[in-house]
């Protein structure tokens, strides 16, 4: 008898929440139910718009963007010294110089010093840009990586 009235109990649960999901969960949260206590939320208008929204991230340069697993040209890999440093953003501006319309990440990951440029979906569209910074020969050693992409949302 106990398992039925759980099994009972979950299946209204379950119910109550396929009911309210298309809702707006700071509404439900607020609603006056007897016998129970009262939930008042305050925050301003700006959170409230973005809880239960499909909002992407917000970039450093204030774009939204959207990971994804995808493939960017390594053009620099450098160690933890000051030089290596000066070096990745001094790659990092080149690149930007040449080839204005990729983006160029220059991070420190320990314990080297790596300039990545471009966001590519798939290794042939980094395989071709990759040939052409081979052609300019500025470049000594590039090589395509797989990391986390950033996909512009418009």
């Amino acid at each position: 008898m106990k398992r039925l009235l759980t099994l009972f109990s979950a299946c209204l649960l379950c119910v109550h929440f396929a009911s309210t999901q298309g809702k707006d969960i700071l509404t439900s949260l607020q609603k006056d139910v007897p016998g129970q206590g009262k939930v008042t939320i305050h925050q301003e208008a700006r959170i409230a718009a973005l809880v239960g929204s499909e909002a992407a991230p917000v970039s450093a340069d204030g774009s939204r963007v959207i990971k994804k697993a995808g493939y960017r040209i390594q053009v620099y890999a450098g160690n933890n010294t000051r030089a290596a440093k000066n070096a990745a953003h001094a790659v990092g501006a080149r690149v930007k110089q040449l080839f204005p319309e990729l983006p160029v990440y220059t991070t420190f990951n320990p314990p080297r010093w790596l300039c990545r440029a471009g966001d590519f979906s798939t290794i042939e569209e980094a395989d071709a840009v990759m040939r052409q910074m081979r052609v300019v020969g500025d470049f000594k050693a590039v090589s395509i990586v797989r990391e986390q992409i950033n996909i512009p949302v418009e």
